[in-house]
This record gives C-alpha cells, structure tokens and sequence, in this order.
C-alpha cells in the first residue's frame, strides 16, 4: 500500500495518489486558471472527503509543493498567499492561503477526462468515482521529477526542462532504437528550478541508461567589483544547488562564518544574506587584492555548495515498481499517449457517428416534413408516432387527408432520428436551418473521416500527439536554468598546522578549554589548584576520555575552543560524544602520551586485563574501551609497567598484592580475567601501585602496601583490622 498508493509516483503520469487526486478535486471544483482562487482548507477538506482519507497535513503539504516554484520545474498550482520560500520557512496555514489550477495543468493534465481516455474507479467508501490516473500529454514524471521514500526502497527523480524533454520525445518518436547519448543531445541533463551547475556531464549517460547514479550540483558565482577604492569586491553567490533548498541556505551561512573564524577564509571580511523574492543573493565581501579562485574552491570543498543529488528513477510501472532508464521513462509514456488518443479518437468517432446517424435523419425529414406533419396530427400519443416513424406501422394514425399511407408505411427512421425528429422544432424548416443542417453533415463526415484515419494509421496518430506536444512547447517552455559541464574538480590544500604546546584543562563541572603553554606556565599553581583535570598536549593531538561505562571518546584539539584564564569554556558534551548525564569519566589523556604504553583495566567486580594503548588507535569518535558484564563499571584505566606490583583494595578492607605481570594482555573487546575473589554484595574500590604509593592513609589509619605478603592474582587477599 505504501510503496503502490501513497510514496512512489505512476510512469503515466508522474503524480503520486495525493497529487493525483488534489488536482483531480480542483477540476471538479471549477477551480481553473481563469477563475477566482478559493481557500486551500476548502480544496483540502474536499479531497480529503471525497478521495484521501488520510489526514489534511499530507494532502496540503502536497498542494504547497505543486505550488512551490523553487521545487518544482513545472507549478501545477497557482498558489495566492504565503507558500513558503527557499529559505525553508513553511506555508502559512490552509486556512489562510487560496490557490488555483495553473492553466498548463488544464490542458496538458486534465483537458480529455471527459472523453473516456482513462479508467474511473470507485473512492474510498464507493461514493464517488476518480481517475486511477490522469490523461497527462507530458512526460511529467521527468519535467517535474519526484521524491519519495517507500518501504524498503525510495525514488529521488531530478526535474528536466520541459521543452528539451518534449524535443526528446520526438526524437524517439520518430526512431525507437535511438540510443541514449542520441537522445541526451535534445535533453542535455537535469534542469533545477534553483539553477546551478551539473559538473559531471560526462557520467550522465551512464545515469540515465541505468536510472541510478550522482549528479555533482555546483552554485554559481559572480564578481562585483568595488565601483570606488573604498568599496570591496563582492563574490555573490546567484544560483545554489537543489539540495541546499531550506535549512542548507542557513547551514551554509554558518558554515562559511566558522571557515571565517577557523582562520581557513582569510579574505571574506563579511557574509550577508540578501535573498529576496527576486532570487538567491548571498554576498561575501573580500579584502583587497583576495584570490577569487582560491575562494571559490574552499567553498566547494568544505561546504555544500557543491553537493551530490542522488538519482534513483524509480516508478510505478504496470503496478510494481521498477528502476527505468530513460528510454524506459520514455516508452512507457508513449504508449499511454497511444492508448489515451485511441480512447480519444473512438470516444469522438462514436459521437461523430451518432451526429451523423441524426443529421441523416433530420435532413430526410425535410424532405418529407409534410408526411411527418400529417402522421403527428394523425398520431393518439408519441409512441404511436415514433413507432410509425421507425417501423412504418401505421394502425393507430387516423390521417386526416387520404394519400399518405403507403408513403407512411415506407418510413424506417432508427429510434434516434425518430427521437430527434420528434424533438426538432419547427424553425429548424427555415431554408437558411436546412442549409445549416445540410453543412453540419458534412463537417461531420469530414471529422469522421479524420477520426478513423487517426485510429487506422499509426503515423496519422503519431502526428497528432507531436501537435499538441508542439502547442505545449510554444506556450509553456522555458529557457534553460541549469548549466550543464564537465567541471574542473575543487582542488585545496589546507596549510599544515604549526604544531604548538597547549594545556587542556577541566572544571569539576565539565567545562573545558585550551590554555596556550605561556599562559598556563604563568598560572601553573592556579590552574592546577582549579581545575579537575589538566593534560599538557599538543594542539595536533587528540584527547581520549575513557568513562565507567567502557567508552572511549575522542575529541582532536582543534575542536576544542581557545580560552583566557577566566573563561568558562566549552562543555565537554559540545564537543564530543561525551554524555556528562550518563557516564562518568575514569581517566583522560592525549593519544600521543599513551603511544607504546599498555593500560591496566580494572572494573567493579574485580576483572583486570592489560590492552596495548595501540587499540585504541581510530578515526571514530567513540569506541567500545571494554567489554562490561551487566552491572559491571570500570574503576580505573591506567599506564601500567611490567615491573609494577599491583595491590587491589575492596569494599570489604580487603587488600591482595600481585605481580602486574600476571595480569594477561587482551584486546578491547575482552572482559579480562579475575583479579582477586570477591565474597557476595563485596566490590573492588582502589587500585594501586606499589611503586608509586609504598605507604597509603586508608580509614584514618596508616596502610604500608611495600609491608604486605604478595599473593597471587585470583586470591582472596587479607583482610586489614582497623
């Protein structure tokens, strides 16, 4: 349901169900180019009653976007009112905004509904009757493109221009084996409502024989220069790639203003959005003499103004969905523009036949209007006369002047020239009616002929949908928007960092910053009085935070913002995966002061490894430190030596002295082994070193470490009296 009526569009007609049935309801409510615009609550209650039952935000969002032209290459709404705009601000609600049908949407998507051309099917409660698809004559699915995620599989359509698509269809029309590079020379490639630049036109073809691939979308610049020597030279920004349509035109925004601060924009003095209804203006000034180019390739390299729009060309088809190439897209659409023209042409034919029929009729009953006057006045009731009139049966009309019987009984009219003859009025004998009429017949048997060559001939069909095609064009089509090249790739190198001594430094409330090595050798006491946490390091390095709930964190310095003596700082949680509400930190140091060391893990319930501080070596920003038994926390992680006798200390006042050597080296995702044996509800509380705490103060009383019995790891230890 969510893949075939609601997500995906139908290759007919490129509209999924909502849109389908949205213009459909406008038609119904005479809601046409030419006539006032009605309230969008009054088109969206309406749908939603009559064919959408699925809720009124779905069914306006839908109508604002076929109203939207920054997202669509072809509006089918005329929206009145706030739409919202390319900025990403929203449309104001239904109630206040109107719409109606644009009128290309009145003649290339609706004109022929009343001419049996498509199927109608019941609603939802089988109240009314809709069209299971529109009798669109272009290949809207491409025009306009589309969007939409489905269920295990989405369709990411770009839009095209519309007379380049129509010159397209042609080409195929006229040779059904041409390729798809012989068809990209009338359809050059996607053409974005918003403009920019497609700067891989060499892999297109690819993309449109396969239906999947990426388009690189590049902004497009221009160079104001200052008109006096105060003035700046301006690089303004006039076109910007779809994908940055809303919250991207912002994000780009702030995005140029931290390449600004990070020193890595040095020639952009100041950034202004001047957009308006007008189009995009987003305006950088430079400082004198600043290199354009080089500008130009760090905006492409480090923000979105060069993107990739992902192509997936994936459609209803027959009932199922299929990835179509473009000759596919182009298949499918003629050959419902074939069956639509021979709905068409037999729908009109069988009118044509039946005027015929008709005027045949009326024109006979000229000729012998005075045998049909003596049998009405003759006649009881109009069954009597329409039965002599088509049978010749004469028993119940008493004629008034003897002489027409046999004339009478001659007569074989079919019922619906008996009917229309009945009906005719008595002006049509006027010789100038009869002349009329006389000429009628014949226009109608022109027609006629024409309706069955159209039927008959392929080639006589075939010209009659490139008519319309080429009445579409000359109307609605459009100059190109987008630029379509083979584009040079950004290049930019960024300046190698000049390695210098900083300090990282913490509060015991989670806020930290980076103090320069002069300001912290000048504070030293301070700040190591203040601050929790203090790891001189450079600013090339990066900073690993290992937690009670075996996470490591990685932040690099340079995200971390500079600071004065008095500055608060930065949380930690800003600038790492680093939760301060859910874990705790266990240690913290910079990856370069951990190289070649190995560090000893040490968890609640007593479980002790050694890792090679090499583990830890990765790009992610947080990584599994540990694995953890449930209920299990790290206690301590710590650079341990070989020659190192540790003492773990537990809950209980009890100490066991070991050999760190007898603790086993293990990967990061082992649990470790057991370091001393721990009675029920007891838990491990320290750890120590020997070396570095020979003598501890532990409940106020004075514990010598370097004085007690070493054991083996895994034994139950001694119990200290206190």
């Amino acid at each position: 349901s969510v893949i075939v009526a609601r997500a995906l569009p139908d290759v007919r007609d490129g509209l999924k169900p909502v849109q389908r049935r949205v213009l459909y309801d406008m038609h119904e409510l005479g809601i046409r180019s030419d006539r006032p615009y009605r309230k969008c609550a009054r088109i969206v209650g309406d749908t939603m009653g009559k064919y959408h039952p699925h809720g009124d935000s779905s069914i306006y969002d839908a109508l604002v976007v076929m109203a939207q032209e920054f997202k669509k290459g072809l509006p089918l709404v005329d929206g009145h009112g706030n739409f919202g705009n390319i900025e990403g601000d929203g449309a104001a609600a239904m109630r206040y905004t109107e719409a109606r049908l644009q009128k290309i949407t009145e003649e290339a998507f609706l004109a022929d509904l009343d001419k049996d051309v498509v199927d109608f099917v019941p609603n939802f409660d089988e109240t009314e009757k809709e069209p299971s698809v529109l009798p669109v004559k272009v290949p809207n699915l491409l025009i306009n493109g589309s969007e939409g995620i489905a269920v295990g599989m989405a369709t990411s359509i770009p839009p095209h221009n519309l007379g380049e698509v129509i010159d397209a269809v042609k080409a195929y029309m006229n040779d059904n084996n041409i390729t798809t590079r012989e068809l990209m020379r009338y359809m050059k490639g996607p053409d974005f409502p918003t403009g920019g630049i497609v700067i891989n036109k060499d892999e297109l073809a690819e993309i449109y024989e396969t239906g999947v691939g990426k388009l690189k979308v590049r902004g497009r610049f221009e160079v104001e220069l200052g008109k006096r020597r105060a003035d700046k030279d301006k690089l303004v920004i006039t076109q910007i790639p779809y994908t940055m349509i809303g919250a991207g035109i912002n994000k780009f925004l702030m995005d140029v203003a931290e390449l600004v601060e990070s020193r890595k924009l040095t020639d952009v003095v100041d950034i202004s959005n001047q957009s308006s209804k007008e189009g995009i203006r987003i305006v950088l000034e430079l400082r004198r003499d600043a290199d354009v180019e080089k500008i130009k390739n760090i905006l492409y390299k480090k923000t979105k103004l060069e993107d990739t729009f992902g192509v997936n060309m994936l459609a209803i088809a027959k009932g199922r969905p299929e990835t179509l190439s473009l000759r596919g897209i182009l298949k499918n659409y003629l050959d419902f523009q074939y069956e639509n023209a021979t709905r068409k042409y037999q729908a009109l034919l069988d009118k044509e036949l039946e005027r015929k029929e008709i005027r045949e009729g009326l024109i006979k009953a000229c000729d012998v209007i005075d045998l049909i006057i003596a049998i009405l006045r003759g006649a009881k009731n109009l069954k009597d006369a329409k039965v002599c009139l088509m049978n010749g049966d004469i028993s119940n009309i008493k004629f008034r002047h003897p002489g027409f019987e046999e004339d009478a009984k001659a007569l074989r009219f079919t019922e619906k020239q008996a009917s229309a003859i009945l009906e005719m009025r008595l002006y049509k004998l006027i010789g100038l009616e009869i002349l009329a009429l006389q000429k009628e017949y014949k226009e109608c048997l022109k027609r006629i002929q024409e309706y069955q060559k159209i039927l008959k001939d392929r080639a006589a069909m075939n010209q009659v949908i490139l008519e319309d095609l080429d009445n579409i064009k000359k109307e609605f089509a459009q100059p190109r928007r987008t630029q379509i090249e083979d584009g040079k790739e950004a290049v930019y190198e960024e300046a190698p960092m000049e390695a210098q001594e900083v300090a990282f430094v913490m509060d015991r409330f989670g806020y930290c910053k980076i103090l320069d090595k002069n300001t912290y050798e000048r504070n030293r006491e301070t700040v190591d009085g203040e601050y929790k946490y203090v790891v001189s390091t450079m600013n090339t390095d990066k900073l690993c935070v290992f937690t009670d709930k075996g996470n490591l964190h990685q932040v690099k310095i340079t995200d971390i913002p500079f600071g004065k003596m008095r500055d608060k700082g930065t949380p930690l949680d800003n600038v790492s995966k680093f939760d301060g509400g859910k874990e705790n930190i266990v240690w913290m140091s910079c990856q370069e002061a951990m190289a070649g060391q190995k560090l000893l893990f040490a968890t609640k319930l007593a479980l002790v490894k050694l890792t090679p501080a090499e583990e830890f070596v990765t790009n992610n920003r947080t990584v599994a430190s540990t694995k953890l038994s449930e209920g299990d926390e790290v206690l301590t992680v710590r650079p341990i030596g070989a020659e190192t006798e540790v003492v773990l200390q537990t809950s209980e006042d009890v100490f066991l002295r070991f050999a760190a050597a007898e603790i086993p080296e293990m990967k990061k995702n082992a649990r470790g082994v057991r370091g001393i044996k721990l009675a029920e509800h007891e838990i491990l509380e320290q750890v120590y070193f020997v070396g570095e705490q020979p003598v501890i103060t532990y409940k106020k009383k004075e514990v010598h470490l370097n004085r007690m019995k070493v054991g083996k790891r895994d034994g139950k230890g001694s119990k200290v009296r206190m």
